[in-house]
């Protein structure tokens, strides 16, 4: 799979801007500021309906302006698809493929796998455990649209049982029967997501560990653990245990909306413990582990999108993700660099066909 082309109207800081891309590599070279992570924004925006920095749709239209539209043409084992994405102030977004509307957006995901690397995936060490969990999910989501409908049914249960347990507070309720219908739910959905989840853990653990190894070129230990209360306690008996609780605090206090990933280098958080170049090699060995795991599942190669990610890695490790991509593992790849220099003497050592877009202020040269 490979994007063809990509037509930009008012999206961000452009006003305008259709590209023509490589089937193998492109690169978008600029000083910061000038616009390359939002053209990867917007590929993100084509296969996830969605903005990978900045979840507000409006805030994405270029300033001062009604409306953004994105469209671009994908190739995807020999079947074309033109998507459309079209967001205007005050009124529902719109997405089309092949100019057809969807009438539930989550029937595009999974459809243009794409993986992207980014500084802005240190959120995943920095921030709690919600941001490790849709990672998680994230991942599954692309190759398993029945897990994806558990997920948002789940939330919606936890959402209306903590709805529940505040009106029981307010007024100096409680039955116990409405309670257990929202528990049924729980822990019909909870213990199918913690299935889910365990056997993710089970392929993807190895495939990270692989990766991170390469990268490192084996110099540190590194472990990625599924934490759950799920391991211990099945969800009926863990709602018993909890309820005095909860009824206190009001909110659903157990369940797989509680899971966690554990980021550990030699048995430490990485958080704590680990350099900038050790954090940023244990993100992107995740990264391209999501991709092998995509790939396998889907039958074809996702998009790979890089932004900026050979600062604050050494020589060796660019080296070491050089010599991955160079073994055409990869698909399509969109790279963004503040050195295009650098950039050409790493592709050169490539052998692939690129193209190198020159960003200044939102115009493509």
């Amino acid at each position: 799979m490979y994007l063809k082309d990509l037509c930009l109207i008012q999206f961000k800081n452009y006003e305008e801007a259709q590209l023509n891309f490589s089937s193998n590599i492109n690169c978008f070279v600029g000083n910061n500021g000038t616009g390359k992570t939002n053209l990867l924004d917007a590929i993100y925006y084509m296969c996830f309906c969605k903005s990978y920095f900045n979840s507000i749709d409006t805030q994405n239209i270029n300033f001062e302006k009604q409306f953004f539209t994105i469209e671009g043409t994908f190739d995807r084992k020999d079947q074309v698809d033109k998507v459309f994405c079209g967001v205007k102030r005050g009124q529902k977004k719109v997405f089309k493929r092949n100019k057809k509307e969807y009438d539930k957006l989550a029937d595009h995901i999974g459809l243009f796998p794409l993986v992207i690397i980014s500084p802005a995936d240190r959120n995943l060490i920095i921030e709690g455990s919600e941001t490790r969990r849709k990672f998680m999910d994230g991942v599954i989501s692309q190759s398993d649209k029945i897990y994806l409908q558990y997920i948002i049914k789940y939330n919606q249960v936890v959402s209306q049982r903590n709805a529940l347990l505040k009106y029981f507070a307010a007024n100096f309720t409680y039955d116990p029967t409405t309670l257990g219908v929202y528990n049924e739910q729980l822990i019909d959905l909870g213990t199918k997501i913690h299935a889910k989840r365990s056997e993710f853990m089970l392929k993807f653990n190895p495939i990270f560990q692989k990766y991170y190894k390469s990268i490192s070129s084996s110099k540190e230990k590194v472990s990625l653990e599924y934490k759950s209360q799920l391991h211990d306690e099945n969800l009926s008996t863990l709602l018993d245990e909890s309820l005095t609780k909860d009824k206190v605090l009001q909110y659903t206090t157990c369940g797989t909306h509680k899971d966690d990933l554990l980021f550990k280098i030699a048995d430490f958080s990485i958080k704590k413990q680990g350099s900038q170049g050790q954090q940023k090699t244990y993100l992107i060995a995740l990264k391209l582990a999501q991709f092998d795991f995509i790939k396998h599942l889907v039958g074809y190669k996702p998009l790979l999108l890089l932004d900026d990610i050979f600062d604050k890695l050494d020589d060796t490790r660019v080296e070491s993700i050089v010599r991955l991509v160079s073994e055409h593992h990869f698909g399509q790849i969109f790279i963004t660099d503040t050195h295009k220099e650098r950039t050409e003497e790493i592709i050169k050592k490539i052998d692939d066909s690129y193209k190198i877009f020159d960003i200044e202020d939102g115009i493509v040269k």
